[in-house]
């Protein structure tokens, strides 16, 4: 590396470990801000077994409070501190995300720092290898949407009723930890082809006309394993419109924005 390099890389691991000392309980701001530090940088990762691009390399591993994170450091300086004899591979940020989140495992900084250093989990490595500004700020709070909107619901339960490809809907409220709360509509399809997203697509644009001016809306693939919202809505939210459902019950207009009708 040449000399502009290493400085470069001095500096951004000196934005690192400057972020991680201002993460606090509750300051969500300084721990997005790491993140973002996170994903233009380096990460010293520090291998239990092999050499840095061996076969055999393999991270370290721990488990904090059911979650599994790879250890590693935020500078040669916190490597020497560490005490860690073996190897060590040095890797972008967004790159030991994309490589870890798939997994469900997070990373670990500076384990060995007064405190035990800072775990970064899973879901917020996948923030970081798909585009931290592309997904809500964690912790998320999500509950049942307790606005009213029933011409919005009616609609997409028609739009959708009409989209073959839509095989079912559900709903959550998210109120991100940083940003504005929005509803979250889950989109469960038969189909997953080209085709079948753009009509879905097409059926969303034709329904955001009945939403109030100044509620957000997004959506989510009920077929992402990663989503936290997905997951949320898989374990938590009964289907609002159910295509099965219907073609085996009469629809009560107007009753329970697309419930089927209870017996």
């Amino acid at each position: 590396m040449s000399a502009s390099g290493t400085a470069a890389a001095g500096q951004a691991a000196g934005q690192v470990e400057h972020l991680l000392s201002q993460v606090t309980p509750g300051r969500y701001d300084a721990y997005e801000a790491l993140l973002h530090a996170l994903a233009d940088g380096r990460l010293w990762m520090l291998l239990w077994h092999g050499q840095a691009g061996s076969p055999d390399a393999q991270y370290g591993n721990m488990e904090v409070d059911g979650l599994g994170y790879a250890p590693c450091v935020t500078s040669t300086q916190e490597l020497a501190a560490s005490g860690w004899n073996r190897a060590h591979e040095v890797i972008s940020g967004r790159d030991i995300a994309r490589a870890l989140y798939p997994e469900r495992w997070g990373i670990w900084l500076n384990p060995h720092a007064p405190g035990g250093g800072l775990g970064i989990p899973w879901p917020d490595l996948r923030r970081i290898a798909t585009g931290l500004d592309r997904m809500p700020a964690g912790p998320l709070k999500l509950s049942e949407p307790a606005i009213e909107i029933p011409q919005f619901y009616a609609l997409l339960t028609q739009n959708a009723h009409r989209t073959p490809a839509v095989r079912s809907l559900r709903r959550a409220w998210v109120q991100p930890a940083l940003g504005t709360p929005y509803l979250a509509i889950g989109l469960d399809l038969y189909d997953t082809g080209q085709a079948a997203v753009d009509a879905v697509r097409a059926m969303m644009r034709q329904t955001v006309a009945a939403v109030p001016d100044g509620l957000p809306v997004s959506t989510v693939a009920m077929s992402d394993e990663y989503d936290p919202v997905t997951m949320w809505l898989r374990a938590n939210a009964r289907p609002f419109y159910d295509r099965e459902a219907h073609a085996t019950a009469p629809l009560v207009p107007g009753a329970g924005y697309g419930y089927p009708p209870r017996g």
